[in-house]
């Protein structure tokens, strides 16, 4: 409900010509924090020293619909950047969650296994789904920051 009404009032600002000091750029319905990474198959990273948390992109979350269920990886399993380590399943669809990096899984967010919901209501604080010990830091230049995704996604929508 809060997000609802930040979109609402940083659209009405926009609207009006008054500057924001949100770092949330609305796009749309949907939202892209401009302190993330982005992937072009929508999962978000969020880089801390070596250690990266990821997630599905509010973008991502729109498309599928309400989250039903979300198959997470096990600790300590490897991942690597553009590979598969999980699945989100939704009323719509189930489609696969792909590593913006590679490492080791060094948490899963088991709040998950009982509330899949948090991917939809909010998809970059409580709705994470793993963090990892990255291997190789300089894998998230080949990724997009906020303004580049934000363009990515108007482009994708608009060839639909």
């Amino acid at each position: 409900m809060a997000c609802s009404r930040l979109m609402w009032a940083t659209r009405a600002a926009s609207y009006l010509r008054i500057s924001v000091p949100f770092t949330l750029r609305v796009r749309g319905f949907s939202s892209v924090l401009k302190d993330l990474k982005y992937a072009d198959s929508h999962e978000w990273v969020k880089v801390d020293g070596i250690s990266a948390t990821i997630g599905i992109t509010d973008h991502a979350q729109d498309h599928l619909g309400d989250v039903v269920y979300v198959e997470l990886p096990e600790v300590g399993a490897s991942i690597s950047q553009g590979s598969s380590f999980g699945a989100v399943e939704s009323v719509k669809a189930t489609s696969d969650v792909y590593s913006p990096v590679s490492g080791k899984v060094i948490q899963v967010n088991e709040e998950l296994n009982s509330s899949p919901g948090l991917i939809n209501a909010s998809p970059y604080e409580n709705g994470w789904i793993i963090k990892v010990e990255m291997s190789d830091k300089d894998e998230t230049n080949k990724l997009m920051g906020s303004d580049q995704y934000s363009k990515f996604c108007e482009e994708e929508d608009a060839k639909h």
